[in-house]
């Protein structure tokens, strides 16, 4: 039987901002039972002489007894209120510890490279001019979806996506990416991320093979480590991806991530030749594909470089699109399209995983294609990114003193400063960091890096152009200051 004194160890506390009486005697029960001072087994006083004995009402003590064996602390019976057989607190430690090791190995390959900046810093990667944006017709076509969409659409929708959104998605794809789909091949995801991650759940298994570009997108490989998949880096150069012959034998992939249009971040483009090899080879391999279409909207030079998905009606690619860069990023808002072979099963898949929602963000965004805004807003987009790259490369060839060579192409939003090996790009980058830029290190995208990966990759998406000489100024003298790097690059 339970003592009065055990329970009144300490004087309760009077009630106020949700501290009831009932509340601290059931924590104080709980506590008694998890540190074993009340024992499986120990009846506990009926309510009323324990309510006496309190000097609380009865009810307070039945109320509390209630929630105890709701919760399974307590059995009741025609004999009494008694303790249940619970596993002692330590041994529910250990195993706790036991599970945080375990998750700590598991996560501790997804440690970030580099810290968060703020998205308005000068040179940020990723980052588009979000003061561009037409935040005013965005808003107008919102409040017109929101007006007039009917009260069902508050509900869950189709997990692959709206068909509004999905239709004007496959439209727009043919006319400016010449990528080969219906509105039934894609499927909308939560950013280009979610798509890496549905990727590697549906179309791998733990320890499949996952080649990817090196130096390459870091998402792509922490979406690859996530899925306990054995990444293999393949090296890029100016024509993109070169896969060795002797790598298709020893390193046979499952998965074969590459961004074609404007690799990610060196700008090379996949040549015509390795990809038809690359498709050729992933069909006898029985591999898929990933087509990243980074950046492959803005194109600044000549006419866009289509997708590698439109060379074949039947190619083993399953492309990759986000609006985070030709919208806004907290829009979140990317898609799949999935070859024929696939689409059956993954929508089948992905409905069993996922629930529809974003239901209003996915019908104004059909609509901002569908009125011609969207193809407007890419098109000032163009040109004032255009600028900004002819900008930053006129800063670079004015003010940059020390060797180096600018990768990038003419397309996206960052170019790429290779940079003589003995200057380490990390503490030249974190330097930059504390001057109020935000540079990320070359090395920091590389999985095996080289001399080649030592340099700096800019972006000028989020900076206007009048910033780039005192900015290269800025850098130039932070140059000057890193110490030489010894011993190889």
């Amino acid at each position: 039987m339970i003592s009065p004194a055990l329970v009144l160890d300490s004087p309760f506390s009077p009630p106020q901002d949700g501290h009831t009486l009932q509340r601290q005697l059931l924590q104080r029960l709980k506590a008694f039972i998890l540190d074993g001072r009340l024992p499986a087994g120990s009846r506990l006083p009926a309510s009323r002489i324990l309510a006496a004995q309190l000097g609380v009402s009865r009810n307070t003590v039945q109320l509390a007894y209630g929630q105890l064996t709701a919760e399974g602390y307590v059995r009741a019976d025609r004999q009494g209120t008694r303790v249940a057989s619970l596993p002692t607190v330590g041994t529910a430690r250990a195993s706790v510890n036991t599970s945080a090791a375990y998750a700590a190995q598991r996560v501790g390959r997804l440690t970030p490279s580099s810290a968060h900046v703020p998205a308005s810093q000068a040179l940020r990667l990723g980052t588009p001019a979000l003061s561009h944006f037409p935040l005013g017709a965005w808003r107008r076509t919102l409040d017109r979806v929101l007006r007039d969409m009917p009260v069902s659409t508050l509900g869950y929708g189709e997990p692959i996506g709206e068909p509004g959104l999905r239709q004007a998605i496959a439209h727009h794809l043919a006319l400016s990416r010449g990528v080969r789909c219906r509105p039934e091949q894609i499927l909308i995801t939560e950013g280009a991320q979610e798509a890496l991650t549905l990727c590697v759940r549906l179309l791998s298994s733990p320890g499949d093979i996952a080649w990817m570009e090196d130096p390459g997108y870091r998402g792509a490989k922490a979406a690859f480590q996530a899925g306990d998949l054995n990444v293999v880096p393949v090296r890029v150069d100016t024509e993109g991806l070169a896969a060795p012959t002797p790598l298709w034998n020893s390193h046979t992939p499952r998965l074969i991530y590459t961004s074609p249009s404007h690799q990610y971040p060196t700008g090379a483009v996949l040549s015509a030749a390795r990809r038809l090899a690359l498709l050729e080879r992933a069909r006898h391999a029985n591999a898929w594909i990933i087509e990243d279409d980074y950046d492959s909207e803005f194109r600044h030079q000549g006419e866009p470089i289509p997708a590698m998905q439109g060379l074949d009606d039947d190619a083993p690619v399953i492309y990759i699109g986000t609006f985070s860069k030709t919208m806004f990023p907290a829009l979140r808002i990317g898609f799949l399209v999935l070859p024929d072979a696939l689409r059956d099963s993954l929508h089948a898949a992905v409905r069993e995983l996922l629930r529809g929602g974003h239901r209003h963000e996915q019908l104004a965004l059909a609509a901002f294609i569908e009125s011609g805004q969207f193809a407007r807003h890419l098109s000032r987009m163009r040109r004032l990114y255009r600028d900004r790259q002819a900008a930053l490369r006129s800063a670079l060839a004015r003010h940059l003193s020390v060797p180096h060579e600018v990768l990038g192409g003419h397309g996206g939003l960052h170019l790429t400063l290779r940079l003589p090996p003995d200057i380490d790009d990390r503490p030249l980058a974190a330097a930059a960091h504390r001057a109020g830029m935000a540079p990320t290190a070359l090395s920091a995208f590389a999985l095996r890096p080289t001399a080649q990966d030592n340099g700096l990759v800019l972006g000028y998406g989020n900076t206007s152009a009048d910033l780039f000489d005192p900015l290269v100024k800025r850098l130039t003298a932070l140059i000057e200051d890193i110490p030489a790097r010894r011993g190889p690059g």
